[in-house]
């Protein structure tokens, strides 16, 4: 059982159980994991009616918004915590990576770690000296792997604590959303080392990550978790999209900045006001021209200013960058209304979002943004929509810009 937190609480526990012989409690207080909406209990279930099953071999990726129970449910499946009801049934060892740093210790060097790690995670002497080598030159810090961990930085400890997981040869390897930490490259060779794993050792592999892009490569099978509940199990694909469609927030054709969206460590100069998309409803084909207003206000004369686009794809990585062609000049206390086309960008279909800047000069001359405002506006090609350029487009894949231009549609307004 797992404690209740009080002292008062658990003993009221024991007496309603092992006196009373009577059932526990506080299963029958608990309401829905729902973050977002006010409770009447002190008592949530953090997960409930979790019921799936997962076979050798198998690659399944956990999805869920913050809050949805993903990390709890790996530390139940890791045997980290205990589940107050219910029983998980494992065949073979498993190894998990949960949080950066579990199980180091900070005054110990990286090498001491390798050993305490390993041992903690059921690995003997003999087999982590025969496999130390390999360990330290996959985690990329041979350098520093007799400094003491305390003075590494957090991915060089999600490093080195992810090479000790994969070389322990499990059954299955559990891993939360701690790869986030590392740098690209590392991403990169961990996803590697992981499907070498699951594909070529035919072990199992349970995964949490928002990169919906790592997911779709490493992942056969997802399960979507919602308020502490299992809302959907499927195929990956199926699962990203059911997902997706399910938290797809209404597309913003219009956004007024408030002072929250603005950056505090930039200079804001010059700072936008207002954004708009002028022609549609946020829905195109993928060689519709997209108009687009914005409005910005300047705290001081600036030369040489000009706006910059940003396209993102529903997982926030960076498509296609434009800048308008023509510089324009704001005085003091001025409101200026822009207004632009992003002329045939020829996007796959699927969602999209705006990320707008404001500065002076080029990227020659050194560029200077005074105001940034990332998904700004959201933005959709229809899937339905059947064009010469995407007849083949596979949806496994990501998305493609093959020519686009920003261009000045409208003269200057005040």
């Amino acid at each position: 059982m797992v404690g209740t937190g009080t002292l008062a609480h658990d003993m009221k526990r024991w007496w309603t159980m092992n006196v009373r012989h009577k059932e526990d409690p506080y299963l029958t207080i608990g309401e829905t994991n729902d973050r977002s909406t006010k409770g009447e209990s002190e008592y949530v279930w953090a997960l409930k009616d979790i019921d799936f099953k997962v076979e050798q071999g198998d690659v399944v990726g956990i999805i869920g918004k913050n809050g949805a129970g993903k990390s709890t449910l790996l530390k139940l499946l890791s045997k980290v915590t205990t589940p107050t009801t219910g029983t998980i049934r494992s065949r073979g060892r498993i190894a998990s990576l949960l949080e950066v740093g579990t199980g180091f210790h900070g005054e110990m060097t990286g090498r001491e770690n390798i050993y305490l790690n390993g041992a903690i995670m059921g690995m003997t002497k003999q087999e982590i000296d025969r496999k130390l080598d390999e360990i330290v030159n996959f985690s990329g810090c041979e350098r520093y792997i007799d400094t003491p961990v305390k003075r590494y930085s957090s991915g060089m400890t999600v490093r080195l604590g992810f090479a000790v997981a994969a070389h322990l040869d499990p059954e299955i390897l559990v891993v939360d959303e701690v790869l986030a930490v590392g740098d690209a490259e590392f991403q990169k060779k961990a996803i590697g080392k992981m499907q070498d794993i699951s594909h070529g050792e035919g072990r199992t592999v349970l995964f949490v990550s928002h990169n919906m892009m790592s997911m779709r490569k490493l992942c056969r099978r997802g399960v979507v978790l919602k308020n502490g509940m299992i809302d959907y199990v499927g195929n990956i694909y199926d699962s990203i999209d059911y997902y997706i469609n399910d938290n797809e927030e209404e597309k913003k054709t219009y956004t007024l900045v408030t002072n929250e969206m603005h950056d505090r460590t930039r200079i804001l100069d010059v700072k936008f006001v207002s954004f708009e998309l002028l022609n549609s409803d946020a829905v195109y084909s993928s060689i519709d021209n997209i108009y687009i207003s914005i409005k910005i206000f300047a705290e001081k004369h600036v030369e040489q200013c000009r706006i910059n686009i940003g396209i993102c794809d529903m997982d926030d990585n960076p498509i296609g960058s434009y800048s308008s062609s023509d510089f324009f000049t704001i005085e003091k206390g001025e409101y200026k209304i822009l207004e632009y086309s992003l002329k045939n960008p020829q996007l796959a279909p699927g969602e999209y979002s705006l990320a707008f800047s404001v500065g002076t000069g080029n990227a020659q001359d050194g560029e200077t943004n005074y105001d940034v405002i990332h998904k700004a506006l959201t933005f959709e090609i229809d899937k339905m929509a059947k064009d010469k350029y995407f007849a083949k487009w596979d949806k496994s894949w990501g998305v493609l810009v093959l020519n686009a231009s920003l261009e000045k549609c409208i003269s200057d307004t005040e």
